[in-house]
């Protein structure tokens, strides 16, 4: 009786179990919608980018200036990194954070010449932990505000203008669909046209209410209004920031649908452990039975001799 007792506490735990992963996955799935919504919408405002960098592309002015001119040497680097908060997301952190790792080794430079920009706990934590400068924390709220992002873009583009960096990267989850998010690394600095393109035709479908038309060819010659270096100066840190301000909405989209997905997965295991269990303790059971009635016949064969 102590082993069916054993076994009927586990069923009540898994079932409990059940109702949490049940509840958490309703939670991410109304969650991924709205997230889902919000960078679908966004990547409209991304292609609009890519117009503008495109309709300027063509002036002298744009391959001199200080975010956009890059040196062939890369002695020093900033990672802008962004996982989530919290955790019960499947490998959705650990997928960002390997590929992020694996590009600083590739890199071939020392710790000291790495800093990162977290967004998010996970990859505070992270790199923390591994002994890198973690320049600045920022929390992967729900609510992505233009003054986070302009705080992070503003940031990264003082150090590269400066050149206290030589490249500034991003690394972020790329939502393709509820079942499928991809780690991705782009460089933020030095801006290019060819980057701003890649990333929207990451982001942009093939079809669907959300597709659009190609972005128009870079001119050959453009006239800028009141001059270039003024247009110029507040235009690019806008472009620059597409890349934090759309990586936040993809990061944010990809964490609801892999927690939603893994909480599915959590709660569909919890339901075959539950069954499992059940049909233990009914084998156990009708084996009891089968031995206190197999006892009780013995005694009656044994009281009738």
């Amino acid at each position: 009786m102590a082993g069916l007792k054993a076994i009927k506490t586990k069923i009540r735990s898994v079932e409990k179990t059940k109702k949490v992963t049940k509840a958490m996955e309703a939670v991410s799935a109304a969650k991924m919608r709205k997230a889902q919504q919000r960078a679908l919408s966004g990547r409209s405002y991304a292609r609009a980018a890519v117009s503008i960098l495109s309709r300027v592309s063509g002036s002298r002015e744009v391959a001199n200036h200080p975010l956009v001119r890059g040196t062939e040497e890369k002695s020093s680097a900033l990672y802008i990194v962004i996982t989530s908060d919290k955790g019960l997301a499947g490998a959705l952190n650990s997928a960002v954070l390997r590929a992020s790792f694996k590009d600083i080794e590739e890199s071939g430079l020392a710790k000291e010449k790495i800093s990162i920009l977290a967004v998010g706990r996970k990859a505070n934590d992270f790199f923390m932990n591994r002994g890198f400068s973690v320049e600045a924390f920022y929390p992967n709220t729900d609510e992505i505000t233009s003054s986070v992002v302009g705080i992070v873009v503003d940031d990264a583009a003082l150090r590269f203008a400066n050149a206290e960096v030589d490249v500034v990267k991003i690394a972020y989850q790329n939502f393709i669909s509820t079942f499928e998010q991809r780690p991705t690394l782009r460089t933020v600095f030095p801006l290019s046209l060819e980057e701003l393109k890649t990333v929207v035709s990451d982001i942009v479908p093939a079809r669907g209410a959300f597709a659009e038309a190609e972005a128009p060819e870079a001119p050959h010659t453009y006239t800028i209004e009141p001059s270039e270096g003024d247009i110029l100066n507040a235009i690019i840190p806008k472009l620059a920031g597409i890349f934090v301000y759309h990586a936040l909405l993809e990061s944010q989209a990809s964490e609801h649908s892999a927690r939603m997905v893994s909480m599915k997965s959590a709660s569909d295991k919890a339901g075959e452990m539950r069954d499992t269990l059940t049909l233990k303790f009914n084998k156990a059971r009708q084996a009891a039975i089968t031995r206190e009635v197999s006892e009780i016949t013995g005694g009656m064969e044994a009281m009738a001799h």
